[in-house]
């Protein structure tokens, strides 16, 4: 008998044999207690992240506009005189 042969022996009896008992009712309601919980979490924090990178972008644009790093500082000499 092949491994393949085997698994499929397997599942055929866990198929043949009898299902169990329907879900019990506080069960069901426990999980979608937990579940809205959750989504209600994952929910905020996606929020809260989105909120948190618009600062950061904020902040970035304000420092950006006040430090202008795009721009040469001035030089502190004087370049040399050749033409005299």
């Amino acid at each position: 008998m092949s491994p393949y042969e085997r698994k499929e022996s397997a599942v055929r009896r866990l198929l043949e044999e009898a299902q169990p008992a329907a879900v019990p009712p506080e069960l069901f309601e426990e999980a979608v207690r937990r579940g809205g919980r959750s989504l209600r979490r994952r929910r905020a924090l996606r929020r809260f992240l989105w909120l948190v990178l618009l600062a950061a972008a904020v902040a970035f644009t304000v420092w950006a506009c006040a430090a202008r790093p795009w721009v040469e500082p001035p030089s502190d000499t004087t370049p040399p005189l050749t033409r005299w």
